[in-house]
């Protein structure tokens, strides 16, 4: 796993806020708190493209279970899970955002401790 992760300035600004709003576990709430002290900001034009962001679709694998998923992340006012779409600010969005194809990342999702690595990250336009 990349120790700093990368964030857009606008995705930074919306998980503090996220925090800020105590919408988080206290797990996710000091693994964020860290992550945003360490994170490198950039310009949305200089984000890599294999970082996870918002109008990105993810396919991740877990494994804990062995099976794989794909997710396009979207603003959380577009967010329609049956379509496939969940907000930025989801869990499976915060676990990842930021990371990069190749991490591997362990996270205390609702549901119990998980291991996940990012596959694939292909900008939606």
């Amino acid at each position: 796993m990349t120790n700093n992760i990368v964030l857009t300035t606008g995705i930074y600004d919306l998980i503090k806020d996220h925090l800020r709003r105590k919408k988080t576990t206290i797990q996710e709430e000091e693994i964020l708190t860290t992550q945003l002290r360490n994170a490198k900001q950039v310009l949305r034009r200089e984000l890599p493209e294999d970082v996870v962001t918002i109008d990105s679709v993810v396919k991740i694998k877990d494994h804990t279970t062995n099976a794989e998923e794909q997710y396009h992340f979207v603003p959380s006012n577009k967010e329609k899970i049956k379509k496939g779409k969940y907000s930025i600010l989801s869990d499976i969005a915060l676990a990842t955002v930021g990371n990069r194809v190749g991490d591997i990342i362990s996270w205390p999702f609702r549901n119990g401790e998980k291991k996940i690595e990012i596959l694939s990250v292909q900008p939606v336009s």
